[in-house]
């Protein structure tokens, strides 16, 4: 893991006292001040920034490499939370050691899931995961876009007189997640069905593999708490020794040694598998680079998959006629 997630929390009831809220933050005029937004993932941050503009000012709690599943709150993210005007998280179990603390703020902050809206029908809830859904909505571009959504109806209400700016910068933001889900597709076709299987560090791309044809399997479940057994890594080694599955792949938020582990299983079988490089999952890249953006994170991911897993199957015909620079013209960068 690329930085040391806090481990450690502060009781609230010591934390909030002493502290001075506001309960009803919409009855505030913001039409004149900066907005504070304190979000959870820096992919939730990436959206506020561009939907709010120049009218906000965010903070992040948790930047690359961090793991959300295992997250801890320290001091000086609740004194975070508490100055802010509104906070956006992910929800849906993502956040699970901040629960805690996003429901008590709840009743003295805007406190908002961004995946609230997201019709429960296209949710993805695995038998393991007891009964809750898969919170890696984000790898599902057409569901993220019901994010932005929601972070763009909760500004409107917060600061009416400013929704024109809010709802512009949502509809460009928007219009270029359309275009990197059909990049993302595009890419994707470039690999016959047959031989689209993602093997990762832990379940994540469970959206991903739905929306855009992938047989997705990860040596972790769901959630990072509980680490991969024995019995994990020789099931899955000997699925992609029988398969002959070219590569496999670390995560940015995940110790490589769980996928090193497999590769040697794998070996031991009598077939070498490859890393086909690093995917960013529950975290992005580092500030100030393309893939420190939701639309770099998910191109660079869409391009280390297609390419590795292209470059070890049989040969068959690509369309490599549509391409989109998003580097050079995204409202992210």
């Amino acid at each position: 893991m690329k930085h040391a997630v806090v481990t450690f929390l502060i009781p609230l009831s010591i934390l909030y006292s002493g502290c001075t809220i506001e309960h009803d933050k919409n009855a505030k005029d913001m039409s004149r001040e900066i907005i504070k937004i304190v979000t959870t993932t820096g992919m939730i941050a990436d959206a506020a920034k561009i939907v709010g503009g120049t009218r906000v000012n965010v903070t992040g709690l948790m930047g690359p490499g961090v793991d959300p599943h295992l997250y801890k709150a320290s001091a000086g993210d609740v004194t975070r939370l508490s100055e802010a005007d509104i906070i956006f998280y992910n929800g849906l179990h993502l956040e699970a050691k901040l629960g805690e603390l996003l429901e008590e703020m709840q009743s003295r902050t805007e406190t908002i899931a961004v995946s609230r809206s997201i019709n429960r029908n296209l949710l993805v809830s695995p038998p393991s995961f007891k009964g809750n859904y898969d919170p890696h909505i984000w790898f599902d571009v057409t569901l993220w876009i019901q994010a932005v959504e929601t972070i763009r109806d909760a500004l409107n209400m917060l600061d009416p007189s400013n929704n024109k700016i809010y709802t512009e910068n949502a509809s460009e933001y928007i219009r270029e997640l359309q275009d990197l889900h059909t990049y993302v597709l595009n890419r994707s076709a470039e690999i016959p069905p047959q031989h689209r299987v993602l093997i990762t560090a832990h379940d994540a791309f469970n959206y991903f593999g739905k929306q855009y044809g992938f047989k997705v399997m990860g040596l972790q479940g769901i959630s990072t708490e509980a680490e991969a057994g024995t019995s994990d890594v020789q099931r899955l080694a000997d699925f992609i020794a029988e398969n002959r599955i070219p590569a496999i792949f670390v995560e940015s938020s995940i110790p490589r040694r769980t996928i090193q582990a497999l590769q040697l299983a794998v070996a031991s079988r009598g077939f070498n598998v490859e890393i086909g490089g690093e995917l960013f999952s529950d975290a992005m890249g580092n500030a100030g680079t393309f893939e420190g953006t939701f639309i770099g994170m998910v191109t660079h991911n869409i391009n280390t998959i297609v390419d590795a897993l292209k470059n070890k199957v049989p040969r068959y015909g690509t369309n490599n006629s549509y391409s989109i620079r998003f580097a050079s013209n995204c409202s992210a960068c």
